[in-house]
């Protein structure tokens, strides 16, 4: 399964070490990542799944594909800013938001338009708005995600 990974670009030491342990369970069960190439929750997801042999792709948001982080295996320029965030959560069966701001919020919104599921941790809860499975751990947002896609 190819997992969209979305969080903050400025985390906190605590909001990192989540990301990275995230990226090692999603890769440690065989799962690809996209996420936004750049810092944070970017970054931290990357690092983690690289340690434990995952693949890792960064979408950035500028025409220069060196500007992902160092733990990107495969870099896409778009040249689109943060007319990304749709094209990061398209590409993923499933959607994990770590943290975040508004664009993390409006990523989650281009993956509930996309029908994608979305486990949440510790992001943004929005009344009215259904979809989003908030869990407590890297493990159950993985979880979750495989019992939502098919073959996953």
């Amino acid at each position: 399964m190819r997992v969209s990974v979305i969080g903050g670009s400025s985390v906190t030491d605590e909001e990192y070490a989540t990301a990275e342990r995230l990226g090692a369970e999603l890769a440690e069960r065989g799962h690809e990542i996209v996420c936004g190439g750049l810092g944070g929750v970017m970054e931290a997801v990357c690092a983690g799944a690289q340690r434990a042999d995952g693949h890792t792709i960064g979408i950035v948001p500028g025409k220069n594909r060196t500007a992902a982080n160092d733990y990107v295996d495969t870099a896409i320029a778009t040249g689109i800013n943060d007319a990304r965030n749709a094209v990061i959560a398209m590409n993923g069966d499933g959607v994990v938001a770590v943290d975040g701001g508004p664009g993390t919020l409006s990523e989650i919104g281009h993956a509930l338009t996309f029908g994608r599921p979305v486990a949440g941790l510790d992001t943004h809860r929005v009344d009215g708005v259904y979809g989003i499975e908030h869990v407590d751990s890297p493990a159950e947002a993985v979880t979750h995600l495989e019992s939502e896609v098919d073959g996953a």
